[in-house]
């Protein structure tokens, strides 16, 4: 089975036959395949009226467990965005009626951000949601494949982790 990717590498390879193509081989189809799972992603939050950072901040906030909340500098570490682009969604989501801002016990300045009952029932069915979308993607796959997978994608993706921890 031939893909896009092989004829990417194939022109490269003629085109400039003294450079070693072969990252393409494995990295481009990654990149690729985020491009197709972004999709698949956006289909399955919107199928629940959400948006991909809506999901982001109320899963981080439903792993939390209960009382499901998080001091919105937990959020930052968890969703990878900056202080006021936390602000503004948090903003949105409180207005939505879908998380609480509360004062911090421990810290008279500070405030933690909690799921509304709402918020955890709408996290819930998008997460089953993205589920069954993501077994229909791997379902070419089969279970040892997806574990080989798993590793091998883990193996790249830790560095990066760690660096940004």
């Amino acid at each position: 089975m031939e893909d896009e990717v092989d004829r990417l590498v194939a022109a490269w390879r003629r085109e400039r036959p003294d450079l070693d193509v072969e990252p393409l081989e494995v990295l481009s189809r990654v990149s690729r395949l985020a491009r197709h799972l972004d999709r698949a992603r956006r289909t399955a939050f919107a199928e629940h009226g959400l948006e991909p950072w809506e999901f982001d901040v109320l899963t981080a906030l439903r792993r939390a467990g209960a009382p499901y909340q998080l001091s919105p500098g937990q959020l930052l570490t968890q969703t990878l965005v900056t202080s006021g682009t936390m602000t503004n969604r948090i903003d949105r989501l409180t207005a939505k009626g879908l998380v609480v801002r509360l004062p911090d016990p421990d810290d008279r300045r500070g405030v933690l951000v909690r799921l509304t009952e709402a918020g955890r029932d709408k996290a819930d069915q998008a997460l089953a949601g993205l589920l069954a979308h993501e077994r229909e993607i791997l379902a070419q796959l089969a279970p040892a494949q997806q574990t080989e997978l798993a590793a091998l994608l883990r193996n790249l993706v830790a560095p990066f982790d760690r660096a940004g921890q």
